[in-house]
């Protein structure tokens, strides 16, 4: 399916809203909760609410046939994931710069070649960011982190068919990870058949 499909052209006149006004519902460091009312074409209005927070980058290292990845307790699940590198796209960073930059302060590897893979939306439903995933390649170790003071986090390399075979199950449950995994498979040139 080309871009040009979700244009919002003419054609898709009858399937936009329109926001009439907003106002903010709670503010927090890391977010906002935006309450908006909003008009549809046929003049229909509704409440909505969105999260408004920054865009984030994930970067996809491959490193002698394994994903560099990182261990980390997620306060949200209450558990341990393993996921690719990633967080807060800052600003002043294209996507590429702040990929290589997580990936040096979460795993100390230094990339050689970043590849732009896709941008996505974590849930069009309430999420107003973007998240890049950039392919990491050439990697270099550094043997030291640079993480936030809040930040406990272990490198560890797998081979790829192993994250493959483990997403959707036990600490691979970050669905960021399952959208890196078809990006990375997408360039590679691995595609799905349909019966």
């Amino acid at each position: 399916m080309s871009d040009e499909y979700f244009a919002n052209g003419e054609g898709d006149k009858a399937l936009c809203w329109k926001t009439l006004s907003e106002k903010i519902l709670l503010h927090h460091s890391v977010m906002d909760v935006v309450e908006k009312e909003k008009q549809a074409e046929s003049g229909m209005t509704g409440q909505y609410v969105s999260v408004r927070t920054f865009n984030w980058v994930i970067a996809i290292p491959v490193h002698d046939g394994r994903f560099v990845m990182v261990r980390q307790w997620r306060h949200g699940l209450e558990g341990i994931t393993t996921e690719f590198p990633g967080g807060v796209q800052e600003d002043g960073e294209t996507p590429e710069s702040g990929a290589a930059r997580e990936l040096f302060e979460e795993t100390g590897y230094r990339a050689g070649r970043m590849t732009l893979l896709g941008q996505c939306n974590p849930n069009p439903a309430i999420y107003e960011n973007r998240i890049t995933f950039v392919l990491a390649e050439e990697l270099t170790a550094t043997d030291e982190l640079h993480t936030d003071d809040d930040e406990f986090i272990e490198p560890v390399e797998i081979p790829v068919e192993e994250v493959i075979e483990r997403f959707g199950s036990g600490e691979f449950c970050n669905v960021f990870v399952g959208t890196g995994l078809a990006l990375y498979l997408k360039h590679i040139g691995v595609r799905g058949r349909a019966e």
